[in-house]
């Protein structure tokens, strides 16, 4: 079983958003087609794995050798609370977020019993819990207690949403210095399929009723969700064009520490999974800011909430699995991952087709 790991390291004060962006290497094109090669000489059809076979090829590039591996993964999960909880958007109390990451903490939750699976150890991060609670293996970052409500005004200021970018970029480097090679990325934060929804509806220039989650709710609570959003983004009216000026205002602190986990995954060269549609927001983010991000990215599967194929799309990722599932937390992320271990073991042993 997978230990909990306890990340502790000191944030670098020099990092900017732009030298991150500034460090992201180009994938290894040479290395790739070396990849596809010796996928296409294997005993079976060639491309009869799809996206699998995809897979392999693009870790190829992100690891600059013909032979990639996963022999280190871990999971991050952020988690933050959303002032536009008050707006009624979810039937759970904003104590769910500090009891789930708590939860989390202790090995508890289904992105725990999804992580030992994958190999992967697991680091729950408080960039923004609003709620007291007692666990000292929830690593402490907290930006600030829950964002303000987005109805009101901004969900937090740029420079709150820019060190939250920066600490989730943190963490990713962290990681890569750890050895790890691949990243799963989710979240906890009640009130976020509302946040993830305007992101998504500024962002892909969509009304608000094409890209509003059910969550925790009903159906009639989706349509107020969609109202709500609307008066957000018509209040604060955030620029498309600007990531950080869209998450600041209709985000939430866990999507911008996801997105700096996006952006610094890319700067350490390792490859990152999208999640469901709160990952997704935050990855379509990232891609905006810098879109040499999108070669590290690996797909999981598509959510069951109605912007998540929108995402996907604008990502140009061709999601694994098709499960119904809308839980977050990096759950379809890291079902992925056990997913890419099989195709890597397919790809290393399978025989030739000219041996048989």
């Amino acid at each position: 079983m997978k230990r909990m790991q306890s990340v502790q390291r000191k944030e670098d004060q020099s990092m900017t958003i732009a030298s991150l962006i500034r460090q992201i290497p180009a994938p290894d094109t040479l290395a790739q087609q070396e990849a596809e090669k010796r996928w296409d000489s294997l005993a079976k059809l060639p491309g009869s794995l799809g996206a699998l076979e995809w897979a392999v090829i693009r870790l190829a590039g992100i690891q600059h050798t013909a032979h990639p591996t996963l022999t280190k993964k871990r999971t991050l999960v952020f988690c933050a609370d959303n002032g536009v909880l008050e707006e009624q958007v979810s039937p759970s109390a904003q104590s769910v977020t500090a009891a789930q990451a708590v939860n989390f903490a202790r090995g508890g939750g289904t992105i725990n019993v999804f992580s030992r699976a994958a190999g992967a150890d697991v680091v729950v991060i408080d960039v923004g819990i609003a709620c007291p609670y007692d666990e000292p293996r929830v690593v402490k970052r907290k930006i600030r207690p829950g964002t303000a409500n987005m109805t009101h005004g901004p969900a937090m200021t740029r420079e709150e949403c820019e060190r939250a970018i920066l600490c989730g970029a943190q963490f990713a480097l962290d990681a890569a210095a750890d050895g790890v090679r691949l990243l799963i990325l989710g979240e906890m934060g009640i009130g976020n399929t509302t946040t993830s929804s305007a992101v998504s509806a500024v962002l892909l220039q969509r009304p608000a009723e094409q890209t509003v989650s059910r969550g925790a709710g009903s159906a009639e609570r989706m349509a107020h969700k969609a109202s709500v959003i609307r008066r957000a983004i018509d209040g604060n009216r955030p620029n498309p064009k600007d990531p950080i000026d869209v998450l600041s205002k209709v985000g939430g602190l866990d999507l911008a520490a996801l997105c700096g986990a996006f952006l610094g995954a890319a700067a350490a060269g390792i490859a990152a999974v999208v999640d469901g549609v709160s990952a997704g927001a935050a990855a379509l983010c990232a891609v905006r800011l810098a879109p040499a991000v999108q070669a590290y990215l690996l797909p999981s599967h598509c959510s069951a909430e109605p912007s998540a194929r929108m995402q996907l799309d604008a990502l140009d990722l061709q999601p694994l699995l098709s499960a119904g599932m809308c839980l977050g937390e990096g759950t379809g992320a890291a079902l992925a991952a056990g997913l890419f271990d099989r195709a890597l073991e397919a790809y290393e042993q399978v025989v030739g087709i000219d041996e048989i």
